[in-house]
């Protein structure tokens, strides 16, 4: 596979920055996931940053520790999966290095691959709207069979892996307030959630 191939799977360093950055470098890459000999692959199209135990939207805000967090503790280039409203499985991908608690959330992803079986995992009996797909943490989650099984792997081998994909540009990413977080007082405000500008699987609000 050569250095220029969107599959070329990203390396430690890559993760080992804040959680901002990571986020941006994001968008645009692919997330594969392989099941039983099949991959399934999206382009990443929105993220969101958490910042440890600086912020209150964090799940690691003021250094909080328990067994459902204790893969946010790795090194960057792990997976950090929780549920979440007794109903979705939201994938993170761990930043920094170890016992940091920053992470950067997988929002949204357009199909790249494996599209049809997306739609299956979904339950989607036609072809879906800009969004049904996986245009949503949860969404995104249950089109790629991801559950807590996945929390705490390593996302540089294996059955899921960020790859180079096609990274964007920075003057083609939007950024605003991160969703669901209002109880985070001032964090709340913090413009820590990115997108592709204007991309149609954007989750909702767009930005």
């Amino acid at each position: 596979m050569s250095a220029s191939s969107p599959f070329k799977v990203l390396p430690a360093d890559f993760y080992r920055r804040p959680a901002p950055e990571v986020a941006r470098a994001l968008l645009g890459r692919y997330l594969v996931r392989r099941v039983e000999g099949r991959r399934l692959v999206v382009r990443l199209v929105e993220t969101e940053a958490y910042l440890g135990a600086p912020d209150r939207a964090s799940h690691a805000w003021n250094g909080r520790r328990t067994p459902r967090v204790e893969s946010l503790y790795l090194t960057g280039g792990h997976a950090y999966v929780y549920f979440i409203y007794g109903m979705h499985y939201c994938l993170n991908v761990v930043t920094g290095e170890a016992q940091v608690g920053s992470a950067v959330l997988l929002r949204a992803g357009e199909a790249v691959e494996g599209g049809g079986e997306m739609a299956r995992n979904r339950g989607l009996a036609r072809v879906p709207r800009p969004g049904d797909l996986a245009g949503g943490p949860g969404k995104l989650c249950k089109a790629l069979a991801i559950d807590r099984a996945q929390d705490g792997l390593s996302l540089l081998a294996g059955e899921l892996t960020l790859t180079q994909g096609d990274p964007v540009a920075g003057y083609a990413v939007a950024s605003g307030p991160r969703i669901g977080v209002a109880y985070a007082k001032e964090a709340a405000t913090w413009p820590l959630r990115f997108a592709i500008q204007g991309h149609p699987q954007m989750s909702r609000p767009k930005l």
